[in-house]
Parts: structure tokens; C-alpha cells; sequence
């Protein structure tokens, strides 16, 4: 038997349907919820990492190939802000910055927010950008976004200057700043910012480098910090020296705090000085300051803590407790990672994210006493890199 409808009582459905489909949509929107991943849409994975979601993913027919070199800060107790870069086709490591908000504390996060846009031109220069840090001064309602800028017809970014923005809203809008350096090289900039006190001032480190042999037969490759009291005056604190005798590329480093009152560490990415290759054997190199990041002692190898060319993140939470985190082979699948508690030695090596695909660039800022959240840039296949953009949670103490 077919049931049959008047032409008004169907037209009114179709109406009511989509009020309905509308104010659904509004309701979505109000809750800042965006195109997230389930958990139950993870890839499957081994590692002490947890609550995994990915953040933003890399569309296919879009006009970028990369998305990748993700940073993370918190706004409230649930309202996260990750920033990321998306890689414009044809250029390498260039392109545009974005962030991505979650309201419930990782398991949805909201659509992309542009950050800074390539396609807008500085006055008569066209740039691209790459490479966010976040940072919230402490007890400031206020985030802070440093990246990089190149001229848009470089070919990559080796060869940038740094820019800046704020957010006073929790990364919903961003104010551009025009920084004063009294640095006056190229640099590249990928760890977070250190707060010091230096005779009851406030000084924030950014650790930089600069990579100007690439394009420049007489450049060179140096890691150094940089310094400000305010965030919008930056100087150049120290270099951190190499051997004389056996050169290293140092950079990508960062910086934590030691056992040691007032001391500093720096862990560097490594590699060779002329073709920036793996080292043999492939280690990260340290130095440590006394002087509030101003001077660094010769740097050196850390035999226990593996560095094949590529980023890890070094940090310290409120329970003294050091953590490593860092790929363990040249083409970056999984991502491993060891603590050390006061005084103490290294852990065995145990697996942070390890599935099957490519994984790199993670960054860590401490949730709670016990508890670190993470941003890495991830993908879905072992043939592709640098796709998705994701999010987890690890405890500074694993379980034995």
C-alpha cells in the first residue's frame, strides 16, 4: 500500500528539514566543532601516546602539498590552539600559517583560522611563511605566534627573517606585529620560547639558527639564541660554539632548564657541516649556560640520545622531569622518546607513536604534573609524509 502526502504537506517537510539541516549547522558552528577525526578513525598504532585525533588533514586537490611543523598552547583548561604550516606547491618549506581550536580538550577541533597568508602582500613583497612557535607569557591573556618570512620567490625558506603575531581572544583572531631586531642576519626558528630571570628581569630565549651555506659559498651554519624583555625587541643573546676541530651543523635546538639552579641546556638537531648529512654515529649534540643563555659552553654529543637529521623536542614539566622525544631513523616513521628524572640517567628507549606511516616535528607543553600534550606532523600511508597534522597525550612516568 502506498501511502501518499499533499504537495503543501511536502513542501512543508522539505522546509521544516532544512530549518532543521540550518540550525544544526549554527549550533556546529557556535561549538567551533570542525572537521576532526574520531578516534575510532585513527590509524591503528603502537606507542605510550594517547587520545590520538587528528587535528587537520591535507586535501588532495587543494593547492598545498604539505602540511606539517606543528605548535601547541593553552588558552583554558579544554580550549587548546595548535598552529601549523601549509606548504604551497612548487616551493619548499614556504607557504601559509594556520591554527586550529579545540573547545573540549583534544577530541574535536574547529576549522582553520589563517594566521598569516601568503597571498597578502607587506606593502610592494609578496611572502610566504613557515615554522609557527606559540607562547603565552605567564599570567597574560595573551598568545604570541613567531614565525618565519621569505620573500615568495625564494625557492625555500633558508633565508628568513622573523615576524610575529598575538591573539587576545584564544587564536579566534590575530593582530600582526612588526618586530625590531637588532639581529640582523637570516635565522630559522623551530623550538619554543625559555623564560629566565636575570637580576629580577624577565628575559625570554628563543633558540634560532642560520643555514646561509646553502645558497652562499661564504655563508655559514650556526646555532645561536636570541633574546627579549618584551617580546617585540629582539637581540642576539650568544652562540652556541662547536669544536674547532670537528665542525657540526647545530640546530633546531631547545631550550630547558637542568638540575642545576640557573643552569640552561640546549639539545640540538645535528649534521654534517658540508653536505648536512646524518652524523656517524647520528647523535644530538647539547651545551649548557650559566649566564642566562648569554654564553654556551662547547657543544657535544649526547651518546644516548639517537639524532638523524632531524627535530626532536626537549623539555622539562613541573616535576623535574626531562623528556626526549625524537625519530630514530632517517626517513622519520616512528617516534620514540626517553625521560630522566633529577639526577638521574636516561630511560631505556620507548615508542612514543609508532604506526604505519611518517611521523616528525613533535612538540610537547606540559598539561598537568604528570602529563605532556603533543602535536606532531603525521600522515596515513608509509609513501607519504607531512599529511596530517595530530594530537595525543603521554604521562612524564610511563607504567613499566
Amino acid at each position: 500500500m502506498i501511502k501518499r502526502f499533499s504537495s503543501s504537506s511536502s513542501r512543508q517537510t522539505q522546509v521544516t528539514s532544512v530549518y532543521s539541516c540550518m540550525c544544526a549547522a549554527v549550533f556546529m558552528i557556535g561549538l567551533n566543532i570542525g572537521p576532526s577525526t574520531s578516534r575510532a578513525d585513527e590509524p591503528e598504532y603502537s606507542g605510550d601516546i594517547f587520545d590520538v585525533t587528528t587535528i587537520d588533514r591535507l586535501e588532495p586537490d587543494g593547492p598545498y602539498n604539505k602540511i606539517w611543523e606543528p605548535y601547541l598552547v593553552k588558552w583554558g583548561s579544554k580550549q587548546f590552539v595548535a598552529a601549523y604550516g601549509l606548504q604551497v606547491t612548487g616551493k619548499g618549506d614556504m607557504g601559509d600559517i594556520v591554527c586550529s581550536i579545540t573547545r573540549d580538550a583534544g577530541k574535536t577541533w574547529g576549522h582553520r583560522v589563517m594566521v598569516f597568508d601568503h597571498r597578502q602582500r607587506n606593502g610592494t613583497v609578496q611572502y610566504a611563511y613557515n615554522n609557527a612557535v606559540l607562547f603565552r607569557p605567564p599570567n597574560q591573556d595573551v598568545i604570541w605566534l613567531f614565525a618565519m618570512r621569505a620573500p615568495m620567490h625564494y625557492r625555500d625558506s633558508e633565508n628568513a627573517d622573523l615576524v610575529a603575531a598575538y591573539s587576545a581572544d584564544g587564536g579566534y583572531s590575530w593582530h600582526h606585529v612588526e618586530i625590531a631586531m637588532d639581529y640582523q642576519g637570516s635565522l630559522i626558528i623551530v623550538a619554543g620560547i625559555e623564560t629566565v630571570q636575570r637580576d629580577g628581569v624577565t628575559h625570554y630565549l628563543l633558540p634560532a639558527h642560520r643555514n646561509s651555506l646553502r645558497h652562499d659559498p661564504h655563508g655559514d651554519r650556526r646555532q645561536f639564541v636570541l633574546e627579549s624583555q618584551s617580546l617585540l625587541h629582539w637581540k642576539l643573546a650568544g652562540y652556541v660554539p662547536y669544536p674547532g676541530d670537528d665542525p657540526v651543523f647545530l640546530h633546531e635546538g631547545g631550550i630547558a632548564t637542568t638540575d642545576n639552579p640557573g643552569e640552561l641546556k640546549i639539545l640540538m638537531r645535528t649534521a654534517t657541516m658540508d653536505r648536512e648529512r646524518p652524523l656517524d654515529p647520528p647523535l644530538a649534540y647539547s651545551s649548557k649556560s650559566n649566564d642566562g643563555g648569554r654564553t654556551w659552553s662547547i657543544a657535544k654529543p649526547e651518546p644516548e640520545l639517537p639524532n638523524y637529521r632531524s627535530k626532536s623536542f626537549f623539555g622539562k614539566n613541573s616535576d623535574d622531569t626531562q623528556i626526549c622525544v625524537y625519530s630514530d631513523h632517517v626517513d622519520r616513521r616512528g617516534l620514540y622518546y626517553k625521560t630522566r628524572s633529577v639526577n638521574g640517567n636516561w630511560s631505556e628507549q620507548r615508542e612514543f607513536y609508532v604506526a604505519d606511516n611518517r611521523n616528525s616535528y613533535p612538540t610537547l607543553i606540559e598539561d598537568k604534573s604528570g602529563q605532556w600534550l603533543a602535536v606532531w606532523d603525521s600522515s596515513d600511508s608509509p609513501d607519504d609524509k607531512r599529511t596530517a597534522i595530530r594530537f595525543g597525550r603521554i604521562k612524564s612516568k610511563p607504567e613499566p
